[in-house]
């Protein structure tokens, strides 16, 4: 069953493609690329999904966040585990707010990349995708219509408050790196919030292959999983352009 959000994100994809915007989006490109695709479907007269006045912007950054040792992981997905029995009360890899699964045989290039890629099936590298816990403008954070994703109080995370959570997915459709996860049973997506600074999957790991470090900006360094194109309602982009008056 498809959402009018998720309708929209189709049609915007469509219309991207035929005019021939195919490279990845970049989190510097987000806010141009978003307003350029709000200003030109606004013209066509594509409905737009609504969003509150006064857009919630988060300028702190996290103090820390889990980085990946390829190099040490050995593939055994506990960090998965953990993190669904922490987060989840269940064992539930495909709701982890890490990602090793999704990498296991081919790495992040996917099947295509083959014998030439990372993974089990390429180089024999495990790829753990993390969250990047991105400074301003946070893409899942900017792109929510509902402000529910927040900074963490104590860590500084970028966190999903489930009691405004609509579970419209725009969230899952605006992050670079493909991180939101969502669950289908309570309807609400979910990301790593760093387990209060404990993180579970870093404690679970039995090859000391994740570890919990100060924060330092990583979205310029990681080249984004696939394309993106994040949407910010009509209100929050023109607040968003008081300040990037240079887009």
């Amino acid at each position: 069953m498809t959402t009018p959000c998720m309708d929209f994100m189709e049609i915007l994809e469509k219309a991207l493609n035929q005019i021939g915007w195919e490279r990845e989006l970049s989190r510097r490109g987000f806010l141009k690329g978003t307003v350029g695709a709000l200003v030109s479907l606004t013209v066509l007269g594509v409905p737009l999904p609504n969003g509150q006045a006064v857009p919630l912007i988060i300028m702190e950054n996290a103090e820390g966040l889990v980085m990946g040792d390829p190099t040490k992981c050995v593939g055994c997905c506990r960090c998965e585990l953990a993190c669904t029995e922490f987060n989840d009360g269940k064992a539930a890899p495909s709701l982890a707010r890490i990602k090793v699964t999704r990498n296991m045989h081919y790495g992040p290039g996917g099947a295509v990349s083959g014998h030439r890629g990372k993974g089990a099936w390429g180089n024999g590298i495990v790829i753990q995708d993390t969250c990047n816990q991105c400074p301003h403008p946070v893409p899942c954070a900017n792109t929510c219509p509902q402000d529910a994703i927040v900074r963490h109080p104590k860590t500084g995370a970028r966190v999903v408050d489930t009691e405004k959570c609509t579970g419209c997915k725009l969230c899952l459709a605006a992050c670079p790196w493909d991180m939101m996860s969502f669950d289908p049973k309570t309807g609400r997506a979910s990301k790593c919030f760093l387990c209060h600074g404990d993180p579970k999957c870093v404690e679970a790991c039995p090859a000391a292959a994740l570890r919990y470090v100060a924060w330092h900006d990583l979205t310029r360094r990681l080249p984004p999983r696939r394309n993106r194109i994040p949407l910010i309602a009509p209100e929050k982009a023109k607040r968003c352009l008081d300040c990037h008056s240079e887009f």
